[in-house]
């Protein structure tokens, strides 16, 4: 049954209000997964701050023009599911992600992180990254690494005075 001029204007407007406070989006074709497989995909993207929205194709391009994005949804195969993701750029790639190495006929068709959009393959690099606070201990240990090391040169000559004066001190130094 097609929908009403009503009911896609309402459509229309729910997928703006979900672009106005989105930090990414993903699109993931799901054509062929089962209701029960998306329905646990939702609640799990809900679990981490994510939604995901199934509308038509025309109706996301009315969205995203609106919103002044320069994107056109039907480039975009198979049927499209939008995952907004409100709490970070990267849990709603890394759940969907983890989603379709599961159920083998979904896929990633792209996505948009800060209003620049990414394919497929850059959605997936995303989406293996390590989560956020291991990056910063990680950078956060790059940075601190040549003061450690320098300190440790330091010390090295230290202990070598206190080796050599304590050799001495037993009488193993003629």
């Amino acid at each position: 049954m097609p929908l009403t001029r009503d009911k896609k204007e309402s459509v229309v407007k729910e997928l703006e209000a979900c672009l106005e406070k989105q930090k990414s989006i993903v699109f993931m074709d799901f054509k062929g997964i089962k209701v029960k497989d998306l329905s646990g995909l939702r609640s799990k993207l809900k679990d981490e701050d994510n939604e995901m929205k199934v509308s038509k194709k025309s109706l996301i391009n009315v969205a995203f023009k609106n919103k002044n994005i320069d994107f056109d949804a039907k480039k975009l195969s198979g049927e499209v599911a939008v995952i907004f993701g409100y709490g970070d750029e990267v849990s709603s790639s890394k759940t969907v992600y983890q989603f379709t190495k599961d159920a083998k006929e979904a896929k990633i068709l792209g996505g948009f992180v800060e209003n620049k959009f990414y394919t497929e393959s850059d959605i997936i690099k995303l989406a293996e990254l390590p989560p956020k606070p291991q990056l910063i201990g990680r950078f956060l240990g790059t940075i601190n690494a040549p003061t450690t090391n320098f300190v440790g040169v330091l010390g090295g000559n230290l202990r070598k005075l206190v080796t050599a004066l304590s050799q001495i001190k037993d009488g193993k130094v003629a």
